[in-house]
Formats: C-alpha cells, sequence, structure tokens
C-alpha cells in the first residue's frame, strides 16, 4: 500500500453511502470519475462530522473537489486475481456544482471558481512597482 496528499475534482459516480463503525463513529463512501474522456472511479471515504456533511451535500453527478491521503491498495478479486483499488481518505470537500437545484451558497461558491485554462497569464503576473517591498 502507498500513501499520498491528493487534491482531486471530478463528478459523483456513485450516490454516497453512509454507514456506523463499531464505535458508531458515521462513516460515508462515494465514488467520483476523475476523467471527463474516460471512466477513472476513485473512491472517496469520509469519516466523523465529513460523512455527515457528504451525505447532506452531495449526490451523483455534482462536481465536487476533494482533498485527503490517496491510498492504494491492492485487493483479493472475485476471480482470485488481485486487482488495484484507489481511495481518497477524505480531509475536506468542495460542492463546485450541484445536479439539483442549486441553493444560494452553492451557486456563489460555483460562481467563484475559476478554471486554470481560463486565467490569462497577464492576469496573474504583476510588475514589479506592484510588489509592496
Amino acid at each position: 500500500m502507498s500513501l499520498a496528499k491528493a487534491v482531486l475534482s471530478g463528478t459523483v459516480y456513485r450516490n454516497p453511502e453512509k454507514r456506523f463503525t463499531g464505535n458508531n463513529v458515521p462513516v460515508t463512501s462515494f465514488t467520483i470519475n476523475i476523467d471527463e474522456k474516460e471512466l477513472s472511479l476513485v473512491r472517496v471515504i469520509a469519516r466523523g462530522n465529513n460523512a455527515e456533511a457528504i451525505e447532506q451535500a452531495v449526490s451523483k453527478g455534482d462536481k465536487i473537489v476533494v482533498d485527503g491521503r490517496l491510498q492504494i491498495s491492492t485487493l483479493q478479486g472475485e476471480d482470485g486475481g488481485e486487482k488495484k483499488v484507489m481511495e481518497l481518505d477524505l480531509s475536506s470537500f468542495e460542492v463546485i456544482s450541484s445536479s439539483n437545484a442549486p441553493s444560494s451558497t452553492q451557486k456563489k461558491q460555483s460562481d467563484e471558481v475559476v478554471k486554470f485554462s481560463e486565467v490569462e497569464m497577464d492576469d496573474v503576473l504583476i510588475g514589479e512597482e506592484e510588489i509592496p517591498f
């Protein structure tokens, strides 16, 4: 198993499913597709307060950005062979656009998100006279 910090964006492919651990801690898992052109699924696992928030805020078809620890594990498949599974242990998330009618807060968040490819470099670069020191 390997571990890495990751920030991923994608479309919610499978609705969140909430369960509880033996200690009554909520755990919610769902799947996102991180590639618009082909199916590249990542399972996202949220615990505690994040689990509750995901269950209420996220549904299939939503565009979402997730942040957390990426884990790539090897599991035994039904056919007896090994398969690799990519999972993200969620630290934080932001719904970019909702498949449901957006509320005013969701709409505001999506208006503030700008794709990097849409930003002109002249808008990002500043001249020496603008540097405060």
